[in-house]
């Protein structure tokens, strides 16, 4: 096909010679076809090359095939990738960011009920007592009262557990309980009342003489300068009488509100609430306040009760402290309060291992006073020995 080609370019050309050889018109004639003769020529270089082409089929249809492959591969790969890849990199940052807003509900809802099953095992403890987790006010007050029912029941004898004969006695004997029991306090201030009844005898005493008897209470050189120091206020103050009311009675050496509030409801039966070591730790235990100074606890506690009834929850309260409800060593497979109790469990729940844990008139042994009331008599209480005593 090439050399054909060539030979009839070769042709064209003699005949285009002969032609210019000839007449001026023949020769325009000529070159007008040699013209095409020359466009021919050039076409078919281009029709050779399309021949070469076609004599390589395995060249030119693998290009053909590259091409639709490439264009089909690249739309394919970058067009469908990139497009794809685009939302696909949306939705994977829609998701991330999804999840990480969305993450911690599910966490949150699946821990929970982990929380709730893992706790499962001790709440039948705790179940038994209303947990006050989320308790509302008024579910608050009628646990609180409920338990200070529950508590008279047991306690119906319940009393201040110092010995007094008056308001000038509990006073004095009140100051000297400070970091001492009550029985120590009862055994200590007969010899103290025989020797210096009034406040005018105490008053006018040796600190001494009164050190020396106050010496098995403990601090007894800062109680002897209380004791010594209200007598002196009360003569020169009150004309040697204790007052009546809480402004006047915290002015007095040694006396709070703790104690102003022992004499106003025991003396003076004015309604008040002692809060002692014991009340601070129960009302605690029992989720009634969370205070931890002694005014707004008082405050918190008072706010549950009517006020005629504080100065028997005072006195239901320390007892169950004292006697149940202990500091180290709760005796909760005891307690008459159990079911009430957020914090049953933190003691010893087994019946009798907890009964061994009880004190005074619970577990058979004496009180505190040496002189009791008749009540507590009949209730089965046991008076305490004197000071001495085997």
């Amino acid at each position: 096909m090439g050399e054909q080609g060539s030979d009839g370019g070769r042709k064209t050309a003699g005949a285009a010679k002969k032609a210019a050889a000839g007449t001026g018109a023949s020769a325009s004639a000529a070159a007008k076809k040699a013209a095409p003769s020359r466009k021919a020529a050039s076409r078919k270089p281009a029709a050779a090359e399309k021949s070469a082409a076609r004599k390589t089929p395995g060249a030119t249809k693998p290009a053909a095939k590259k091409t639709p492959a490439t264009k089909k591969a690249a739309p394919a790969k970058k067009t469908p990738a990139t497009k794809k890849a685009a939302p696909a990199k949306k939705a994977s940052s829609a998701k991330s960011s999804a999840p990480l807003k969305k993450a911690p509900a599910p966490r949150k809802q699946v821990v929970a009920p982990k929380k709730a099953t893992a706790s499962v095992p001790a709440a039948p403890a705790k179940t038994v007592a209303a947990h006050p987790q989320g308790e509302s006010r008024t579910a608050l007050v009628r646990r609180a009262r409920r338990i200070n029912r529950e508590l008279a029941e047991v306690y119906p004898y319940a009393h201040p557990e110092l010995d007094f004969e008056n308001p000038f006695q509990l006073v004095v004997a009140t100051v000297l309980s400070a970091q001492t029991t009550d029985l120590r306090v009862n055994q200590t201030t007969p010899a103290l009342f025989a020797k210096y009844p009034t406040p005018e005898d105490l008053a006018a005493a040796d600190p001494e003489e009164v050190e020396e008897i106050l010496r098995p209470t403990g601090f007894f050189r800062a109680k002897t300068k209380s004791v010594i120091g209200l007598s002196k206020a009360l003569v020169e103050q009150f004309g040697g009488e204790v007052p009546g009311r809480l402004e006047d009675l915290v002015k007095l050496p040694g006396v709070g509100r703790k104690t102003a509030f022992v004499v106003l409801g025991n003396a003076f039966g004015r309604p008040g609430i002692t809060v002692d070591t014991h009340f601070q730790r129960l009302v605690r235990r029992w989720k009634w306040t969370d205070e931890t100074d002694p005014d707004k606890i008082e405050a918190a506690v008072g706010a549950l009760f009517p006020k005629s009834d504080w100065t028997d929850l005072s006195h239901h309260v320390i007892w169950h402290g004292r006697r149940i409800c202990h500091a180290r060593k709760p005796a909760c497979g005891a307690c008459p309060v159990a079911p009430l109790c957020p914090a049953y469990g933190e003691g010893e729940t087994d019946p009798e291992k907890a009964k061994k844990l009880l004190k005074y008139e619970k577990a058979g042994q004496p009180g505190q006073r040496l002189k009791p009331p008749q009540a507590y008599l009949d209730a089965g209480g046991r008076a305490a020995p004197p000071l001495g005593a085997g």
